[in-house]
Order: structure tokens, then sequence, then C-alpha cells
């Protein structure tokens, strides 16, 4: 090895050659693009470049017409909404209804708790009806220690037991076609849900459903002058006739 001009060993210089196509980077070392390369959906075929172009002109599409039906879902009454009133409610109700009363003046409280029984037919022609199966219960215990519980978890069974008692009387009679959509839109739960907890058991099918619900009021703070009843409140719906789609989860 030479000596420097201090009388020191110089490092030998060594030689590095670079992929002639692959430029480094100066400070990584990493392969960096060619230029000129295209990238991303640029870098798809013509045929594919459409069908994603369409895709997407598709889901815009989709979520502008959403996003319209909820704000005239939830504006104040205009001209728009008056005469397309049946077809933004068609739209909205029941999935996508819109509830404030967390901002009203008196938020709810109330405890809920809403049941479900079935008459199951079998495939061998006998016919047997489950126990109660309490389905607030099982929304809270999915809820509870998760700290990300799904929307259908926190709303859907709530939001449609509220759905049901906004258009039926006290006896349990529908007010018009909005009745008749709440009572198939908790019959359909009812069955999904029996169905998910391995109450129907395989080739079984749900032939009649009934509903029940406790409701009982939150009791007031200790300082507080308010007074409510605490005594629960139960309602017990008469047994409904499950239609085939419906026992299969098919919308009719």
């Amino acid at each position: 090895m030479p000596a420097g001009p201090e009388g020191v060993l110089a490092e030998p210089v060594r030689r590095v050659s670079l992929p002639l196509f692959a430029p480094r980077s100066p400070v990584l070392g990493v392969p960096s693009p060619r230029e000129g390369a295209r990238t991303g959906i640029a870098a798809l075929s013509p045929r594919y470049q459409v069908g994603v172009a369409l895709a997407l002109a598709v889901v815009a599409v989709a979520v502008c017409v959403h996003v319209g039906m909820v704000f005239l879902h939830v504006a104040p009454s205009n001209t728009v909404s008056k005469r397309h009133a049946k077809t933004i409610d068609e739209w909205v109700y029941p999935e996508f209804e819109q509830n404030w009363k967390l901002f009203a003046p008196n938020p709810l409280q109330q405890n809920i708790t809403v049941q479900v029984r079935a008459q199951i037919g079998s495939p061998d022609g006998s016919r047997r009806t489950t126990a109660w199966q309490d389905l607030s219960a099982q929304d809270g215990r999915a809820i509870d220690g998760n700290p990300l519980p799904s929307h259908t978890q926190q709303n859907e069974l709530r939001r449609a037991w509220d759905f049901f008692l906004a258009t039926h009387d006290a006896d349990n009679r529908a007010s018009g076609m909005r009745g008749l959509l709440a009572e198939s839109y908790l019959r359909r739960i009812g069955v999904l849900r029996l169905d998910r907890a391995g109450v129907v058991g395989p080739g079984a099918v749900v032939e009649r459903l009934q509903m029940r619900s406790r409701t009982a009021n939150v009791a007031p703070p200790e300082w507080s002058e308010e007074k409510v009843p605490l005594e629960p409140v139960h309602r017990v719906l008469p047994w409904w006739t499950v239609s085939r789609d419906e026992a299969e989860g098919v919308e009719g």
C-alpha cells in the first residue's frame, strides 16, 4: 500500500460499477425510477385505464347523489324537497335516517331492551318456538371494551326500534306505508340476528317472529329535583309472519 506525502498509508481507490439503467440515489443508494417512466393509473393499459375511470366516475356520482339526498332530507322544506319528497324518503329510510336528538334540549334518558323469539320450521316438518333472545344485550357485549365499535352495533337496532315507535300507535297499528316498512325492517333484523346466533339451525327456516321491549327511565342524579317514573314499561308486539324472502335475507 503506497504512502502519502506525510508518510501515512493511503487508502486504496475502490472502483464501484453501477448498473447502466438504474441510477442510484447519492444518499440512500436505492435505485431510482427511470426518468419518464409511468406510474400509477398511467402505467395501466388503455383498456384498464378506461375501466378505472368509469369506476371512479360511478363512485363519484353515487357519492354526490347520496350527499344531495341526505342534504335535502335534513334541510328546511323547500321546492325541490317537496316535489321529490317520495324519492328522498325512499332513499333515506330506513338505513340513512338522520336523528338529531343528541342536540335537543332534552336528550333521551331511557334504557331500552329489545328481545326477539321465533317459530322455526325444521326440514322434517316439525316446528319449535325459541326462547327470547336479548338483542340489546348482544349489542352491549359487542360494544363493551371495544374502542371502535361499528355503526351497526351502536345504532342499527336502536334506530329500527325508534322508527317502529314513530310509525305505530299504542296498539301497534301501523300508520301508512312507513309503518309497514318499519315492521319489515325489524323482522329482517330479527331473522338475521337469530341466524347469526345459530338459533335457526341448518336447513330450518323462520316462519313467524315476535318482538318485545322493556323501557326504563334513567334515574336522575341525587342533586336534581326532577321526578321521573322508574317503573319499567313493557311492550309486546304481535306475532308476524315472515315471508320467504325475509327468511332468506332477500330484499322483497
